[in-house]
């Protein structure tokens, strides 16, 4: 495969883009995968396995796919407190798709905060793209990989506390967004969009269906006690 252009030309073989500019410099790019450090992670002892391809008993509302994928729209049977959360996700190629329609999606930790998840390759953090506490807190750095490219969540969650009815403190939460740091125990102050209300009883997390083809593999979770 060949290109030319006013300044540059070459040939792509092999994953390696050579040529030389109009000058007649000589120049080669090497073709870059990047992947999650947290790729792959396996549940430690003590972990729940919430899907790994075969298992989802911990699921409701479970479709599984070819290739042994996850579809988005599960929920967790059990409520969650307080947690270290796993989740490798895939967005679709939707290149019609404008702002949050490309492969619109999220992780609503107890039903009721979102981490939203979108295919945001190349566009500024924002709280509405992927990695964001979704139109609350955006990610410190967007560390989204292209479309149909598995990416992980590493979520620290630590719930809100309650005297009674009364919010005493905020939820907060830690990301780590294809093993990148993105949120540092930010505190969230509200629900996000339609999440459920705020309330002193734990409730479950959910798996997003939002209309879009979105998939999910390697769910385990760790209660924090």
């Amino acid at each position: 495969m060949g290109g030319d252009g006013d300044l540059y030309q070459g040939k792509i073989a092999t994953g390696i883009f050579a040529g030389e500019t109009k000058a007649g410099e000589r120049f080669s790019l090497m073709k870059v995968e990047r992947k999650s450090q947290t790729l792959g992670a396996k549940a430690p002892v003590g972990g729940i396995v919430l899907f790994d391809g075969e298992k989802s008993d911990e699921l409701s509302d479970v479709k599984v796919g070819g290739h042994k994928m996850l579809f988005a729209g599960a929920k967790t049977k059990r409520p969650f407190t307080d947690f270290k959360l796993h989740a490798e996700f895939l967005v679709p190629f939707m290149p019609s798709g404008k702002m949050e329609s490309r492969g619109n999606s999220g992780i609503y930790i107890q039903e009721r905060y979102e981490i939203q998840i979108l295919d945001s390759f190349g566009q500024r953090p924002a709280a509405n793209e992927c990695g964001g506490v979704y139109r609350q807190i955006a990610p410190t750095m967007n560390m989204s990989f292209p479309p149909l490219v598995w990416q992980t969540f590493d979520i620290d969650f630590t719930s809100a506390k309650w005297e009674g009815d009364k919010k005493t403190k905020n939820a907060v939460v830690s990301v780590r967004h294809n093993g990148v740091l993105v949120h540092d125990r930010v505190e969230i102050k509200n629900k996000t969009g339609q999440g459920k209300a705020e309330g002193p009883e734990p409730l479950p997390i959910y798996f997003q269906f939002h209309g879009d083809p979105i998939y999910f593999r390697n769910l385990w979770i760790v209660e924090m006690k």
